[in-house]
């Protein structure tokens, strides 16, 4: 049950282009990262230009206004799976919505069953609902 963060520049994309990229996440999300199906939990904020603030950690990165940043949060998922998931998102969302790499941060954190609550106050994975 990954959840996602998607954080761009405010005003740079339009509401249908920034739907294409929630899209285009969910897609790798389903086929690259092993989601189940009908498991869709994103979270799209966009910020003034001067509240993202990312260097290039000397890599020689040049961001520009275009710059996506995503945080999975999730459990389980393996070294291969993980960077599989970092090559297709960079991948389709260059294709399918002019992201270029060095406009594309990705972190994927671990957590584990106890730390989800779906609604209710209650922690499915552990009632065995889910």
């Amino acid at each position: 049950m990954p959840l996602v963060k998607i954080d761009m520049i405010k005003g740079v994309r339009s509401p249908e282009e920034i739907k294409k990229v929630a899209d285009v996440v969910q897609d790798v999300m389903l086929s690259t990262f092993n989601a189940p199906p009908r498991d869709r939990y994103q979270i799209v904020t966009q910020h003034e230009p001067y509240e993202l603030i990312c260097q290039d950690t000397n890599l020689g990165l040049a961001r520009t206004e275009n710059l996506v940043i995503i945080q999975i949060f999730q459990q389980g998922r393996n070294t291969a799976t993980k960077q599989a998931t970092y090559k297709e998102l960079a991948r389709k969302l260059e294709a399918e919505c002019g992201v270029k790499g060095n406009d594309l941060i990705i972190s994927c954190a671990q957590n584990t069953k106890e730390d989800w609550s779906f609604g209710n106050g209650v922690a499915q994975f552990l009632t065995g609902e889910l």
